[in-house]
């Protein structure tokens, strides 16, 4: 489990996260969603022990998280927004460096290198230096670097930023199956459909505080669960029902509208695109 407790991180005069509380159950599949600058990234950063925090406290199954809690952190991987590994190396090569820099064995190293790259499927591209993989493979390759030290925690920051279509859903199956295997994951995203996909459950936060918390069903239920979508003055309005028969009732006295099934995006942008537009 982790508990965040009042985390609050200050660049300057600029509060980036403040007074954050939330609790990751363990072997939980969890969202933080925002948009730019909401500070997802920030509180990434802080779970890593890349960034401090000016206040409050990080517990990982009751005990403090910080730089010194070397056993705690062995238990994390990070996977961050950029390519973090040299472009020069091999797939084989970025995994024995990675397996070296915890002192495993080399026969392990071996072992878990060939089982790893034909869980992300990068098998037959294994001898391919990294500057020449696709942007798919690289995000995957730095799953499976991630994988390495067998973690009981993930951090996902932007996990399948500049994807196409076929390589997001590649990597959703990717971490459905580390889900499974009762990994806990904490995932920042900007795309709304990854999140209700694959997340238990997701928070909203805006300028680093939180907004809501709880299921992607649950967020969506409390929006309603149809929506209507109408043109007016060449702007999409939308309005959301709880009772699928009030949406066709209200449809049936509209013209150019249609109905369909409410999204998270839909919730997200009630709840925090709509304040953003007024600031």
């Amino acid at each position: 489990m982790i508990e965040i407790k009042q985390l609050t991180k200050k660049f300057g005069e600029f509060t980036a996260v403040d007074h954050l509380d939330l609790t990751i159950d363990t072997g939980e599949f969890f969202g933080l969603l925002g948009p730019n600058g909401a500070g997802k990234t920030t509180t990434i950063s802080m779970i890593s022990t890349v960034l401090l925090p000016n206040s409050g406290e990080i517990l990982v199954d009751g005990k403090p998280l910080d730089r010194r809690a070397s056993e705690i952190k062995r238990r994390i991987s990070v996977i961050t927004q950029e390519y973090s590994m040299r472009m020069d190396m091999t797939c084989d090569e970025v995994m024995e460096y990675q397996g070296r820099l915890y002192y495993m064995p080399i026969k392990e190293i071996r072992e878990k290198t060939d089982d790893l790259l034909d869980f992300v499927g990068l098998t037959d591209f294994r001898k391919r230096r990294v500057r020449n993989l696709s942007g798919g493979m690289k995000r995957r390759l730095m799953i499976c670097r991630a994988l390495m030290t067998d973690p009981e925690i993930i951090l996902l920051d932007e996990p399948t930023a500049g994807m196409d279509a076929i390589a997001r859903r590649q990597t959703w199956g990717i971490l459905k199956e580390l889900h499974n295997r009762g990994i806990t994951i904490l995932l920042t995203t900007h795309y709304m459909e990854e999140a209700e996909a694959l997340c238990d459950r997701v928070a909203l936060i805006d300028s680093g505080k939180l907004s809501t918390i709880d299921t992607p069903a649950g967020l969506i239920n409390e929006l309603g669960r149809f929506a209507v979508d109408k043109t007016v003055d060449g702007k999409i309005e939308s309005r959301f029902f709880a009772d699928r028969q009030d949406a066709i009732d209200y449809l049936s006295g509209e013209e150019d509208a249609d109905m369909r099934n409410t999204t998270l995006e839909d919730v997200f942008i009630q709840r925090i695109g709509k304040a953003l537009m007024r600031k």
